[in-house]
C-alpha cells in the first residue's frame, strides 16, 4: 500500500497581512464527508478567522468543497467549525484577545500522521501598508543574500 499523500492547505496571505505573535495547533471538528474532501485537498482558508462563542473557539471562513461522491448527505461547504484546544490554552487565548488590534487567524489546515484534521492558528496583529512594504524589502534582501551565498 502506498504512503498517504501529505495534505497541507496554507493561508499565505495571513503572514503578509498580519504579524504572527504566537501559534497553536488545534483539532477541528468535521462532520460527514468533510474529511474525505479535505484529504483530496479541496479546501480553502484564505479569509478565515477565529472567534469565541460561549467559551468555545470557532473558525469562520473555511471553505471545504463538497465531496464529489457524497450523496444527499453531503456537508455544507462554508459553515462555522469548532476548534479543539485545552481549557488552559482557550482561557489564555481569550484573555489575550481582550487587547485591541489582536485577532486569531488560520494559518494552515492539514491532516496529521494519525489521519486527524488539525489547524495551525496564530495570534496576529494587523500590519499597516508601510509595514507590508518593509516586510517585502526584508524578504527580497534575504533572498538576494541567499543567492549570493550559493554562488
Amino acid at each position: 500500500m502506498s504512503a498517504p499523500k501529505e495534505v497541507v492547505i496554507k493561508n499565505r496571505r495571513a503572514t503578509f497581512d498580519y504579524e504572527i505573535l504566537e501559534t497553536w495547533v488545534a483539532g477541528i471538528v468535521l462532520v460527514g464527508t468533510e474529511i474525505k474532501a479535505l484529504r483530496l485537498g479541496k479546501a480553502s482558508i484564505v479569509d478565515c478567522y477565529c472567534y469565541f462563542s460561549e467559551g468555545e473557539l470557532w473558525v469562520r471562513g473555511v471553505n471545504i468543497a463538497e465531496y464529489a461522491w457524497g450523496s444527499y448527505n453531503n456537508h455544507q461547504p462554508k459553515r462555522d467549525r469548532k476548534l479543539l484546544l485545552n481549557r488552559k490554552e482557550l482561557d489564555k487565548l481569550q484573555r489575550t484577545l481582550q487587547d485591541k488590534g489582536l485577532t486569531v487567524v488560520g494559518l494552515k489546515l492539514f491532516v496529521n500522521q494519525r489521519g486527524l484534521a488539525k489547524m495551525l492558528i496564530g495570534l496576529a496583529r494587523g500590519r499597516k501598508s508601510y509595514d507590508k512594504r518593509e516586510y517585502i524589502q526584508q524578504k527580497d534582501a534575504r533572498r538576494e543574500m541567499d543567492r549570493a551565498m550559493k554562488r
